[in-house]
């Protein structure tokens, strides 16, 4: 029996949310409505939603001890992930995204501003976490996905990975992967111009990925909705109408709660619904965690399509007080 339902490596960030209305002319300003201070990160915000859906998850990467970095950490442990393999790196700094959500185009701009921590290494991660684990979550094609990847490939342990961009690396990572989620951007490097043809005509595509090595294909489609194909067939789901407050980390919470969806037995269409209406809920909150819903929260939604807030204000009022209730 695996102690942990979900392994996930990174470097994460910290989020300072802001909604504003319209993005003003150069040289003006204009009235921020909201902010909130969030951690970020594909695999970090993921894998609290994961955690707060149910699953038993165990995080591995590096924070510098810096107060950014104090917060993620808090994060993770206010919701029961395990962190002996989260390392604070003394005297380093973390990064910083200043991520600004514009309602009248419901689009996002962000600004970085990178920390001075090292990313973990390959002799840092403490492997008997992931071995003790039944899947690994990753995202990217950088060094430390890969060499995960491997080492789960290796010792028989299920890989998902959230393909957000497109590179050329995708294509020697797909073998390692089961579960291959990835967004309407990698799907346009995958298959340029193949999106014309309409979500419902795009099973030879997702089948091409297949073929490959993994065992599930799903792509990402926002507003659209969703493609799937696994042992039982190809699917479509439209996606959940709410009203948007704000997308940033949408897709993060959906590979989130995929991963905890999996844990839990679920076929691989219904964790995809599951975790569209997850990322639903999210996105009728600022930021990437504090609209995260819980399961009671979500099956109510699923069945009636109404969304309980009384927990989730409570958690958007915890993260807009900022570091005084995040250290």
């Amino acid at each position: 029996m695996k102690k942990y339902d979900v392994f996930g490596v990174e470097t994460g960030c910290l989020d300072l949310n802001v909604c504003i209305n319209e993005m003003p002319p150069l040289n003006h300003g204009t009235q921020v409505y909201d902010l909130s201070w969030q951690g970020g990160g594909k695999v970090s915000s993921g894998m609290i939603a994961a955690a707060r859906l149910g699953a038993k998850c165990t995080m591995s990467g590096a924070l510098g001890d810096d107060e950014y970095g104090r917060i993620q950490y808090n994060d993770f442990v206010r919701h029961g992930v395990n962190v002996s393999n989260l390392i604070l790196r003394e005297g380093k700094t973390s990064s910083l995204d200043i991520v600004v959500a514009e309602k009248k185009s419901m689009t996002r701009t962000m600004l970085f501003k990178g920390g001075t921590v090292e990313p973990m290494t390959k002799d840092e991660v403490d492997w008997s976490l992931l071995d003790d684990s039944k899947l690994l979550f990753i995202a990217g094609y950088r060094d430390m996905p890969f060499e995960a990847a491997r080492y789960a490939k290796a010792h028989g342990i299920e890989v998902l990975i959230d393909a957000d961009g497109f590179s050329e690396s995708v294509y020697e990572m797909i073998p390692l992967v089961d579960y291959f989620i990835a967004s309407e951007f990698c799907f346009d490097g995958l298959f340029p111009g193949a999106k014309e043809k309409g979500l419902e005509n795009l099973e030879a595509e997702c089948r091409k990925i297949m073929d490959m090595g993994p065992k599930a294909v799903i792509f990402t489609f926002g507003e659209k909705g969703l493609i799937g194909l696994d042992a039982d067939g190809f699917f479509t789901l439209p996606a959940f109408r709410v009203d948007v407050v704000d997308t940033v980390g949408a897709g993060d919470i959906f590979h989130g709660a995929f991963c905890a969806f999996l844990s839990q037995g679920k076929s691989v269409r219904d964790c995809a619904l599951y975790s569209s209406a997850t990322s639903a809920i999210k996105c009728t909150r600022i930021g990437g965690r504090a609209g995260i819903p819980t399961m009671e929260v979500l099956e109510k939604f699923i069945q009636t399509g109404e969304i309980d807030y009384t927990e989730i204000d409570e958690r958007v009022a915890f993260y807009r007080n900022g570091n005084e209730n995040l250290r």
